[in-house]
């Protein structure tokens, strides 16, 4: 038998019964200690007690028979002095016997020749003069020599002063026995310390060795994982005495293997995307930085493809997210495929795929993009829902022609993936110097808009929005605007940048802020703020739900915001801003559809979207003085958003002419440079 399985074969105990063995163990020692106790207490009284007081008795004896002596009375006189002592002391059996020089001269006492012969502990205290103490189980006889001293020697002439003259034999039973009070006070207090004593030393190794030890592995075990990050460690013993601690260990053992199972899989999803299995592309920067670095070391050349579906939106809007998943399953399989064993395959995001092609040059890049747009063209895929094709449009980049950092590479990607986008789709684009420095541009951009929101130089600046029949400010619109040290850039110079490179959100998100904060300084409860709202952020739409909560953070009503929807940002995400619409305007936000009758699509919105604001589009109301056609626009435009039961607002209003039209049709509102320039302050009620 081994040794675990002897271990195992100890029994296991909870912490009660534990509790409840190391009570029944102090019981038990406690008991023995009182015995043993008592019994040194018997012992003592008998060696100690006993003797003292029998000596103090023989001695009260020894002065009453000589005050007796003394006064001349005769042997039978002190005879009857000694069974008067035995009569007022029952429990005493007291004996005199004559030493042999008394003896010798005055002659012995009947019967005692005889009982001395027979009592060798008599003899001997006789002959040495040193009392004896002899206890026995029912008694406690006492020896007391009596030795003659210098005013005894006037009767007793043959004796000397030190000579043995008699012996006081005292007996009394043991129960008779008195102990003083200090004693047993003493000893008690002994006991308890003894007791005490005992159960901390008890206490202290079973809680050391079954409950303390365990546990310092077990936090030493922790400490060890928490520094080093190694999941792996175990508990090796997990059987212990104690069933909680067993199974503490046990459980802290299935817990680290739990989190190491899910640590793995975290560290899976950290570089693997779940749903088609590729890198992602944190792991794909990680590799195109390694590539860089190695390219620079070897003076190689690498190539990298982006890959964007063309046809995917459709996919996914006709038959669903589910089959959507499945089409970038099979792109992503299809990928791999055409892939060599040194290539790193990556979903970026969506529908956007990248291949990292090592040790490559452009033609052979170009080859394989080239292939790979082939590939996806001539397979039809196997849907639940039928067979279908998906086209791709690629971006081919090589290094160090269009990027010698990921910056610059991830950039070139966007510029060659957008240009094969703008030429027709399904088709493979490289860039060339004209895109390089295009790339560089949006680079700079890029970074000029990054660095106006990390030093919060993104603001709003405010038009008034007019009744053109009192000239009463009505509302107003923040317009985003970038500070610089020696100008105030307009949105219409950089939006489209920020859209391109992801940052509008950023954008909308700073001047919805600082625009809350402006109305909220205004202290007008009925002052209203129209806001633009780009594509991105309308595709947050978790974040656009909790909007009347932050209003109510600055103290605002949802009835004073208004937002704005262009046809740019509505018809990508038509049905979810649809119901999105729906349920803020319940929540009590406003909504305006901008740029009315600038496309094709726009008369369409008014059907579907449930809005409360139309604004008509600027290029025909600033010409309408002078031009009847773009004033036949607007009056029709006014008239259908009145039939609808919705209130307009005319933009890029400019001269006073103009604002006279507008009174005539009726137009509710209307704003731009005749009314005011936007400005960088809310007015205060």
């Amino acid at each position: 038998m081994t040794k675990n399985n002897k271990k195992r074969l100890l029994p296991s105990m909870s912490i009660g019964q534990i509790v409840l063995l190391l009570s029944v163990t102090v019981t038990v020692i406690a008991i023995v200690i009182v015995i043993n106790l008592s019994h040194v207490v018997h012992d003592k009284a008998i060696s100690d007690l006993a003797r003292e007081e029998a000596r103090q008795t023989s001695r009260l004896i020894f002065q009453s028979l000589y005050s007796a002596m003394k006064k001349g009375w005769d042997k039978k006189e002190i005879e009857e002095t000694i069974d008067r002592l035995d009569n007022t002391l029952p429990d005493l059996s007291i004996h005199v016997f004559r030493g042999y020089i008394v003896n010798k001269q005055f002659g012995t006492l009947p019967g005692q020749a005889e009982t001395v012969a027979n009592d060798p502990a008599l003899q001997k205290v006789l002959k040495s003069g040193e009392e004896a103490l002899i206890p026995t189980k029912q008694n406690i006889r006492f020896l007391f020599p009596l030795k003659a001293e210098q005013e005894c020697l006037s009767c007793h002439t043959e004796a000397k002063v030190g000579d043995v003259n008699g012996v006081i034999d005292i007996s009394y039973p043991i129960n008779n026995l008195k102990i003083s009070l200090q004693f047993v006070t003493n000893s008690v207090i002994l006991y308890f310390g003894i007791v005490i004593v005992v159960i901390f030393a008890l206490m202290y190794f079973q809680l050391k060795f079954m409950i303390a030890r365990p546990i310092n592995s077990l936090t030493k075990l922790i400490s060890e994982i928490v520094y080093n990050t190694d999941l792996s460690k175990r508990i090796n013993n997990t059987d212990s005495p104690i069933s909680e601690v067993s199974h503490l260990s046990q459980y802290f053992n299935k817990l680290l293997h739990t989190v190491q199972e899910y640590h793995n899989q975290l560290q899976e999803f950290a570089v693997k995307d779940p749903l088609s299995g590729l890198y992602n592309r944190r792991k794909f920067d990680e590799f195109l930085t390694h590539e860089i670095n190695r390219a620079k070391r070897a003076k190689n050349s690498f190539c990298v493809i982006i890959l964007d579906l063309d046809n995917f939106k459709h996919i996914n809007d006709s038959y669903g997210h589910p089959v959507g998943d499945l089409v970038l399953k099979e792109v992503a399989s299809i990928l791999q495929q055409a892939s060599r064993r040194t290539d790193i395959v990556a979903r970026l995001g969506g529908d956007e795929f990248a291949l990292l092609l090592p040790e490559t040059n452009n033609e052979a890049g170009l080859d394989v993009a080239e292939k790979i747009r082939k590939i996806l063209e001539e397979t039809s895929l196997n849907l639940p829902v039928g067979r279908a094709k998906v086209l791709a449009s690629l971006g081919l980049v090589s290094y160090p022609a269009n990027g010698d950092t990921i910056h610059d590479i991830a950039i070139s990607m966007d510029v060659a993936m957008y240009k094969a986008k703008r030429l027709g789709k399904n088709r493979v684009s490289t860039i060339d110097d004209h895109d390089n420095k295009e790339a560089r541009r949006s680079v700079k951009r890029a970074n000029f808009l990054q660095s106006a929101l990390d030093e919060d130089r993104v603001e709003p600046f405010f038009q008034p929005i007019i009744n053109p029949a009192t000239g009463d400010i009505f509302a107003y619109e923040a317009l985003a605007r970038i500070r610089t040290e020696d100008a105030v850039i307009t949105a219409g110079e950089f939006i489209e940048y920020a859209e391109e490179f992801g940052m509008a959100h950023m954008i909308d998100e700073r001047i919805f802020q600082k625009g809350f904060e402006a109305l909220q300084k205004t202290g007008n409860p009925n002052a209203r703020l129209f806001l633009n709202v780009s594509s991105k952020t309308f595709s947050d739409e978790e974040r656009l739900r909790r909007l009347p909560e932050t209003l109510e953070s600055f103290g605002l009503k949802p009835d004073q915001i208004v937002l704005e929807i262009t046809e740019r940002e509505a018809l990508p995400h038509l049905n979810q801003i649809i119901r999105l619409v729906d349920d803020l305007r319940e929540r009590g936000l406003k909504f305006a559809l901008d740029d009315f009758g600038s496309g094709f699509s726009s008369f369409m919105y008014l059907k579907y979207f449930t809005i409360d604001f139309v604004k008509i589009e600027g290029s025909f109301v600033r010409h309408m003085a002078t031009d009847a056609k773009d004033r036949i626009m607007v009056e029709h435009i006014h008239s259908m958003a009145e039939k609808f039961g919705l209130r307009t607002i005319a933009e890029f209003v400019e001269d006073e002419a103009t604002v006279q039209l507008l009174c005539d049709i009726g137009i509710n509102f209307a704003q731009g440079f005749h009314y005011g320039m936007p400005q960088d302050l809310l007015e205060k009620e």
